[in-house]
């Protein structure tokens, strides 16, 4: 069944190129399978995006598809100089996904999608200049290697580190040892940014596993330690607050420790077990705002109270004169 390439870009017939290659670069970013580990979908979306925009940014091969409709190669015997074709089809070695050197999206630099660190500048010349770097020409991407085959570039290597609450929360850096593309041993810093979740992932690029036209990148899988007393849900921190019999009954001021330091907690009179306090803005920083941290307070008796004598005799009287059903509304 024939595809509706301006469908799959998202964009009216009469779009610009200009509108057609930012669609482009919006699509190839949100289905580009390395960004999608987990949906088995992703990679067959990507390829319909890499079709219908190598047809729509050339404007030889847009007239004759708007008047043949996607079959046009047929129909008007193949677009000018033949590298146009689906995978296993007429020209499929320009984009196919086949295992081969130069055809798969594997050995694909993306820069020119996702933009290059560190390297020179990314190339902006369009789904023409991708074409290129699957043929191993023309200029651009990593810096000295834009005329080599991307096959030769070492595998990606994913790997596991666990971090404290502490700094999953504050950010902060911790020490890594990889290997070099001489396989020695060197110990590099890596910055952990402030409020990163469980499961997250931090890319160190030409971290991976080194190969004769440079090294892969290094995926960190984030997963963070679980702390003595503090819990994270969402942005926000969850805290038990033990308190004493008297702070609950007359109220007081308590120290909490938070990750903005020490903060006064005000508890007012006649707090039970159960209660929760909010210190608002205190947190976990996200790019919704700062979490707020949720005292859940919790009343301390002493374990050698005296089950006779005075002791005894207050609590008895002190419980008469304060009369409470606090079972009244348990129900199964």
């Amino acid at each position: 069944m024939d595809q509706d390439y301006y469908k799959v870009l998202g964009v009216a017939r009469n779009a610009s190129q200009a509108d057609i290659q930012k669609a482009y670069r919006e699509l190839a970013r949100k289905y580009h399978p390395d960004m999608n580990p987990d949906d088995k979908t992703a990679k067959e979306k990507f390829q319909q995006v890499q079709t219908a925009f190598e047809v729509l940014n050339d404007a030889s091969k847009r007239e004759l598809y708007d008047r043949y409709g996607s079959s046009f190669e047929q129909m008007a015997g193949g677009p000018a100089g033949g590298g146009y074709g689906r995978a296993g089809g007429p020209g499929a070695g320009a984009y196919s996904w086949s295992s081969g050197p130069g055809a798969g999206f594997e050995d694909f630099d993306f820069s020119t999608i996702f933009g290059e660190q560190g390297g020179a500048e990314p190339s902006t010349g369009g789904f023409e200049d991708i074409l290129k770097r699957f043929r191993g020409g023309g200029g651009g991407g990593r810096a000295g290697r834009g005329r080599r085959a991307r096959a030769d570039v070492g595998a990606d290597v994913v790997q596991n580190i666990s971090i404290p609450l502490q700094t999953a929360v504050q950010g902060g850096e911790i020490q890594l040892g990889v290997r070099d593309s001489e396989g020695k041993e060197q110990t590099i810093t890596v910055k952990i940014p402030a409020g990163i979740e469980e499961g997250k992932r931090i890319r160190l690029k030409g971290r991976g596993h080194p190969g004769a036209d440079g090294a892969g990148d290094l995926y960190l899988t984030i997963h963070v330690g679980e702390h003595p007393y503090y819990q994270r849900r969402g942005r926000d921190l969850h805290v038990r607050l033990p308190i004493t019999l008297a702070e609950a009954a007359l109220g007081a001021k308590i120290d909490l420790p938070t990750p903005d330091g020490t903060v006064t907690v005000r508890v007012p009179p006649g707090t039970s077990s159960g209660q929760k306090l909010r210190i608002r803005g205190k947190g976990v920083p996200t790019a919704e705002g700062r979490g707020d941290v949720i005292a859940e307070v919790q009343i301390v008796l002493p374990k050698n109270i005296e089950q006779e004598g005075d002791e005894a005799e207050w609590i008895r009287q002190f419980d008469e004169r304060h009369p409470l059903n606090p079972r009244g509304e348990l129900r199964w």
